[in-house]
């Protein structure tokens, strides 16, 4: 996880340490004076649910379980990872309603960039692969790039989906955001959902209080 170095590498440390961090952002987004305004309602619940997805899946492997406990553990993981780093990057490393103190409480640190960085005016370009059943690999680069990958300085690409029976009118109909580092982005998908469409645009982002771009065109791809 780019920049997380303070994310537990051990199961049994990163399930505590992601169980804090849920149940601190509750307690300072809840009660009737929340100390952070500034995170909404909606923003929390995909950390939550990440949460609750990971620690059961790995609670599942505490006991006898089949290598497909596992292989869900595994993939619970990474995904949360990814959810936190979002997260994190947008609402808490650069908020100045964070306090150093908050960030220690948490188990994390202040990082900032060493020099100002523009925020990204250009805009990705999404390649799917859908060799794989079940399974869109989202490749990205730069508009009009030969090579693949982010562009210099851009900390990553946050890439928002929909499974819609129609083309979406803006990305605002995107109502499923996953935030990436290194292509390929994986998005996995239920058995009941092949066959259907599945649309997607992405945007960089740098690392300051998570600015990002402009959305990139919508692309769409059948879950294979």
């Amino acid at each position: 996880m780019g920049g997380g170095n303070f994310i537990p590498t051990k199961e049994a440390e990163f399930d505590v340490w992601f169980g804090n961090l849920v149940q601190y952002v509750d307690e300072k987004c809840g009660g009737n004076f929340p100390v952070w305004t500034h995170i909404p309602s909606e923003s929390r619940q995909p950390l939550s649910d990440a949460w609750t997805a990971w620690h059961t899946a790995y609670e599942k492997t505490l006991k006898p379980h089949t290598s497909v406990d596992t292989e869900e553990k595994n993939r619970l993981h990474k995904a949360a990872l990814s959810v936190i780093e979002s997260f994190v990057n947008e609402f808490l490393r650069y908020s100045s309603k964070v306090t150093d103190e908050d960030m220690a409480n948490m188990g994390m640190h202040r990082r900032r960039p060493p020099h100002p960085v523009d925020v990204p005016t250009t805009q990705p370009e999404l390649i799917p692969d859908t060799g794989t059943r079940r399974r869109i690999s989202i490749y990205y680069k730069d508009e009009g790039s030969e090579h693949r990958g982010k562009p210099k300085n851009v900390h990553g690409i946050e890439i928002r989906w929909a499974i819609l029976d129609h083309y979406p009118m803006s990305e605002k109909e995107l109502v499923n955001s996953a935030f990436d580092t290194k292509p390929p982005l994986v998005l996995e998908f239920d058995e009941n959902d092949r066959g259907t469409r599945v649309y997607m645009a992405g945007r960089w982002e740098i690392e300051r209080e998570g600015e990002k771009g402009p959305f990139g065109a919508i692309v769409d791809a059948i879950v294979p």
